[in-house]
């Protein structure tokens, strides 16, 4: 593929790495050759950057399977999960999962993303539902206040919620930004 065929979304093979077009953007100045300017998203690491490409140039494109799966447990650094379909289980070192493990908990569905058979990562929904399980008890009188404080929830994320949340309270957590959203009946 070349330049004029990015969208966003689009994973492409750059440096031997797999990268995620997040935003692109066609520059034609008017003094030069028009050029292409990219964030990318490397999907191994996470972390994003800044890449220009001249007009045309050439690239390979990734081409991703995303399956879904059942995250069973973990154990010495492996997390186990079984396909869906076929009720085969495979182990994902932590470092495949990254910052998402934080969020992971017995039964839950996860996308598990895979480049010629071999799992690059997995992700979480963008919204889940976990329990508090340790928190600052709430004192009387704060609950109206705009204030918050820090909850950890099942599987380790630390979240800052508002007062009136106390340990049991399940939430809704914006996994994208680690955000709190809302108390769960």
């Amino acid at each position: 593929m070349d330049t004029s065929d990015f969208r966003n979304g689009i994973s492409i093979i750059l440096d031997n790495d797999i990268f995620t077009i997040v935003e692109f953007q066609h520059v034609k100045p008017g003094k030069g050759g028009a050029f292409v300017r990219t964030k990318l998203r490397n999907l191994r690491t996470g972390s994003n950057v800044d890449k220009t490409f001249r007009a045309g140039e050439r690239m390979d494109q990734a081409i991703l399977e995303r399956k879904p799966m059942q995250y069973l447990y973990n154990a010495d650094g492996e997390y186990f999960l079984m396909d869906m379909e076929t009720f085969e289980q495979i182990s994902i070192p932590q470092a495949k999962i990254g910052a998402q493990a934080k969020y992971l908990r017995e039964n839950m569905d996860v996308q598990v993303v895979l480049h010629r058979d071999s799992v690059i990562g997995v992700s979480v929904s963008d919204f889940v539902e976990l329990s508090v399980v340790e928190t600052d008890p709430g004192v009387r009188g704060d609950t109206a206040s705009g204030g918050s404080k820090p909850a950890t929830v099942e599987g380790g994320a630390v979240v800052q919620v508002p007062f009136f949340v106390n340990v049991g309270d399940k939430i809704k957590i914006d996994t994208r930004s680690d955000q709190y959203l809302e108390r769960v009946k």
